[in-house]
């Protein structure tokens, strides 16, 4: 570092340039004051005038207090529109849920029922063969009818008759139990068919009717 000279502040100049900066400062605010003071605006002066129109004070009043009451009760009708139809959409939205359950419900029914009628028929079938063979056995232990060609027929031949005529009424009467349980079978899944259609279009104008009326709210 090469040789430096410290210069000692002269305080009487730093003291007159501090005084001149204050002074030229004030000067300056006096002058905005001066200048606020001479441009200030004077008084405004208008014609009078009657405002508010031809209604008076108590029918404006009026007229507030009929707009507001409108108001209110145009939001509680919009509330309680709001509430009607997401109550309808709701309902609509548990009367679909309990059709599909019914329709459940209902093919689940109409299985059982088949499964049982079925059950019955091959019941049937198993009594029938069983009578069959049973029937069977009978005519091997009696003679032919060709080999009773007699006068006068014995006891075996009417047996034998007796056997066969058994044999053709069962047969018969199994068939036609056979017969009415097909036609009941039948007579039930027609009769659950058109329940199913009925229930259908109850259904889909029940649906309709709520969407109908849902729209006609929100519109």
């Amino acid at each position: 570092v090469g040789p430096y000279v410290l210069v000692t502040p002269n305080e009487t100049r730093r003291k007159q340039l501090q005084q001149s900066k204050l002074s030229f400062a004030k000067k300056e605010l006096d002058d905005l004051d001066q200048w606020k003071k001479k441009h200030r605006p004077g008084p405004i002066t208008l014609v009078p005038q009657r405002l508010g129109g031809n209604e008076s004070e108590a029918q404006v009043r009026q007229n507030q207090q009929m707009i507001l009451m409108q108001s209110k009760y145009q939001k509680k009708h919009k509330r309680e529109e709001y509430v009607k139809a997401k109550k309808a959409a709701e309902e609509a939205e548990i009367l679909k849920k309990k059709a599909i359950q019914r329709e459940k419900a209902e093919r689940l029914e109409v299985k059982k029922r088949q499964e049982e009628m079925q059950r019955r028929e091959m019941l049937l079938e198993d009594q029938k063969y069983k009578t069959n063979e049973l029937l069977n056995r009978l005519d091997m232990g009696l003679p032919k009818s060709d080999s009773c060609q007699i006068a006068n027929p014995g006891p075996e031949s009417t047996a034998w008759k007796r056997s066969h005529a058994y044999k053709q009424a069962l047969r018969e009467d199994e068939n036609r139990r056979l017969e009415e349980m097909r036609q009941e079978q039948r007579r039930k899944a027609e009769l659950m068919e058109f329940k199913q259609k009925q229930e259908e279009e109850t259904r889909t104008r029940t649906l309709k009717n709520e969407q109908r009326r849902y729209d006609a709210k929100n519109a």
